[in-house]
């Protein structure tokens, strides 16, 4: 998922009212290291956690349309317009799949929705900022959904079945995404001055963002504990992080393209590179909602909503004439 991992604290004990004894069977099973499915008995307070996680990676799979979204019209070429809008659809069918396996906890995509747009749940940081030039695309590609790839194959052995089995799809189509936005670099890189200044620009100013994406230091993510011994998690966010940093910057070489980190070195004692503080003062006021982009991704979402309705309305209508038709066959 996308990693801003930052809400109310969560007992390892979930709700009063558990049955004991059905708590047992479920640690059992993590144990055992199989899966729990939606008609096994479980904490609430796990299903809280999941309904939460699933919920803020579908919004912020759809929020993440927006700024990709407004470049397909722009794309420099046929080719790099086909391609964007494939990866914008698949984006949508992302959020589809992980609303389909947030309704196997019990709650609706409508409840969702709406929770989003009040306000009440958040999707990933990362999709506040704006995309000012064609690199930005060629940014988001190679760090943003590199970001999401580092996050998201641990899921895939996530205890939660329907959780689990969605992200072998979903991790498979960004590692496309992610090549494709490499693809724009290189090209960029190896082009004229000024489309070489352009891709550098564009990784000075989604870096640190990216960094941002796992998350909260450990210290500072009330949640993760719980999560990792749930199996939700399988990872820390900032060995998550780490990860990322030690995939990336030998990736930037080929690129041709430099970090914008001055601490960044490798460490021969840990084998992995160092890199500098994160301004974690910036992460929290985008999550607060002091963004550069917060209000207009919101307000888009809400009008994309609501101009929506009738295609909504008419899909039910049509299924419930499919269901009288088919009864009165019967």
């Amino acid at each position: 998922m996308y990693g801003n991992d930052f809400g109310p604290k969560i007992t390892a004990d979930g709700d009063a009212g558990d049955d004991p004894a059905l708590l047992d069977g479920f640690q059992r099973t993590l144990d055992a290291g199989d899966r729990i499915e939606p008609r096994d008995a479980m904490p609430a307070g796990y299903r809280k956690t999941l309904i939460r996680q699933i919920a803020q990676h579908a919004h912020s799979e759809i929020i993440g349309m927006q700024p990709e979204g407004n470049w397909i019209t722009r794309a420099p070429s046929l080719r790099r317009k086909a391609i964007l809008m494939a990866k914008v659809q698949d984006e949508a069918g992302h959020g589809l799949y992980l609303y389909a396996a947030a309704e196997t906890l019990g709650a609706s995509r409508e409840e969702l929705l709406n929770l989003l747009h009040d306000g009440k749940q958040k999707y990933s940081s990362i999709f506040n900022y704006p995309t000012l030039t064609w690199a930005d695309m060629g940014a988001i590609g190679w760090l943003v959904d590199g970001a999401a790839i580092v996050n998201q194959v641990p899921i895939c052995r996530c205890s939660y079945g329907p959780y689990a089995r969605a992200m072998v799809r979903i991790c498979k189509e960004e590692s496309f995404h992610q090549r494709q936005g490499f693809e724009i670099l290189d090209t960029l890189s190896r082009g004229n001055p000024s489309q070489h200044a352009m891709a550098q620009d564009a990784i000075d100013r989604w870096w640190w963002p990216s960094l941002m994406m796992f998350g909260p230091p450990d210290d500072q993510s009330p949640n993760s504990a719980q999560s990792m011994a749930w199996g939700i998690k399988r990872f820390s966010n900032d060995e998550l992080r780490q990860r990322f940093v030690d995939m990336i910057v030998p990736q930037a070489k080929i690129l041709r393209l430099a970090l914008p980190d001055p601490d960044l070195r490798w460490n021969a004692e840990t084998e992995h590179w160092d890199f500098g503080p994160i301004d974690w003062a910036e992460f929290f006021g985008v999550l607060k909602g002091d963004g550069p982009c917060n209000e207009q991704r919101i307000a888009h979402r809400r009008g994309a909503h609501t101009d929506g309705a009738w295609v909504r309305e008419a899909a039910l209508a049509y299924a419930d004439k499919h269901v009288a038709r088919t009864a009165a066959v019967a």
